[in-house]
């Protein structure tokens, strides 16, 4: 919603748009809003329904079917969500920048595949080990623990031996862009804001970085022995061609962020419900074959109940709860109109939630996915829909499976306060402020 006014829905009588909360005749809805933001979203739906309007420019959409039409349009319809200082964004430039994107997705998907994903199994499952070892029987901040394993295997899968400092690089990039995520209001860039030099500062070393790595390995002065994404992109382009640096780095800056804000959220929310639910990490632990080994980890496809806890907690809790889209030109939105240049908000956290879709929407209940579909695909949203879902799907689908299952086979997770802590928009949506201990098998007797 950055960039957008909060002021009162005014000079649009005369479009046929949603109705919505009028709010304060000068902040508009904003200070409600940031006061309670899904609690913000749900009054209004009850009130207003599945679309309503925000302010004269902002559209939430909690529709299941109008929500693929948004996600799934041709021809650039809706665009992806902009850049945090697009204060009026020449949507033209940004459609070209979106479908010259398309190609270069799917050169980049034979390194994200399923089989290129399976390759990382035991890694991810050694940084996870190491995090863990790390932090074993202290108390520890959750969401904190994740972004550091999420940051590191994500660099690793992506740069290999390589990776270097990018775990840090990462981090310092996502905490300057925190502000504009979680602000109302996009301000210009040229303004001489502290955080406006932050982020730039940040994302140009975590460019220059990644830059660096990518000339090295084009002329063959690689540190790493294995096969990892950057090898799989320097090997194939769009239509054969070689793939330019620029699409390179691009294709990784996407995949870090993706790798690394969306699965710290989802491990963190799904350490919050293990904590409470020893029952749930025994029968976790016997799916695996009990204590952990030092051998390879089992074969995802041995893990459904892993697979199944995931999926659970990724629809109860979605880290990308509220997904962003610009109408490019003038639209319909159902009955609606939408204006070239107006934002709609999906809100996948209460589509996910809706009683018309889901049987006891507000339960944590893994069983629904073991026993076929739970609900329609259109009412799961966890990483988008259509032809720019996320790219990483599969790879973080697999990690985080892994992940659940690691956990449970290392031992108990205890949480005093799992029951309380609120879930909170930090970034992404999870319980921040939980916090954990790790025990161990052989630290003490283990339920």
């Amino acid at each position: 919603m950055a960039g957008r006014s909060g002021g009162r829905m005014a000079g649009r009588e005369h479009d046929n748009r949603p109705p919505g909360p009028r709010g304060h005749w000068l902040t508009g809805n904003t200070t409600a809003y940031e006061a309670d933001r899904i609690g913000f979203i749900r009054r209004n739906h009850d009130e207003y329904g599945d679309v309503f309007a925000f302010d004269e420019r902002t559209v939430f959409v909690i529709d299941t079917q109008l929500a693929h039409d948004v996600l799934t349009r041709p021809d650039g319809g809706f665009l992806p969500e902009l850049a945090p200082f697009d204060v009026r964004p020449d949507l033209d430039r940004a459609a070209e920048r979106s479908q010259s994107w398309m190609p270069v997705r799917r050169a980049a998907w034979a390194g994200l595949n399923r089989q290129a994903s399976a390759g990382s199994d035991a890694r991810t499952v050694e940084i996870l080990d190491a995090a863990l070892d790390a932090a074993a029987g202290r108390d520890v901040d959750v969401l904190t623990l994740m972004r550091g394993y999420t940051a590191r295997t994500i660099a690793d899968y992506c740069f290999g031996a390589d990776a270097g400092n990018i775990p840090q690089l990462l981090a310092e990039g996502i905490a300057a862009t925190a502000p504009f995520e979680t602000a109302t209001y996009a301000l210009p860039a040229w303004l001489p804001l502290r955080r406006n030099r932050r982020f730039r500062h940040a994302h140009r070393r975590f460019g220059d970085a990644m830059r660096s790595i990518v000339a090295r390995r084009r002329t063959g002065d690689a540190g790493a022995s294995a096969v990892d994404l950057l090898d799989v992109l320097l090997a194939a382009g769009p239509a054969g061609a070689a793939m330019p640096d620029r699409a390179v780095v691009a294709v990784l800056q996407a995949v870090l962020l993706g790798g690394h804000g969306v699965p710290a959220a989802a491990l963190t929310s799904l350490v919050r419900e293990l904590a409470g639910r020893p029952r749930l990490v025994a029968d976790l632990r016997d799916e695996a074959g009990g204590p952990a080994g030092t051998g390879d980890p089992p074969p995802v496809a041995r893990l459904p109940l892993a697979e199944a806890v995931v999926n659970e907690v990724l629809r109860l809790y979605p880290p990308a709860w509220l997904m962003t889209r610009t109408a490019r030109t003038a639209t319909g939105l159902g009955p609606w109109s939408l204006a070239a240049g107006d934002e709609v908000l999906i809100c996948a956290y209460l589509v996910h939630r809706d009683p018309r879709w889901w049987s006891r929407p507000d339960e944590f209940e893994p069983d629904r996915w073991l026993a076929g579909r739970p609900a329609p695909g259109t009412a799961y949203l966890p990483f988008g829909a259509g032809p720019r879902v996320c790219l990483g799907t599969t790879l973080t689908m697999r990690q985080l499976t892994l992940a659940a299952s690691r956990l449970a086979q290392r031992g108990a997770v205890e949480s005093p306060d799992a029951a309380s802590v609120p879930m909170r928009f930090v970034g992404r949506l999870a319980p921040a402020g939980l916090r954990a201990r790790f025990i161990q098998f052989g630290s003490r007797a283990v339920a």
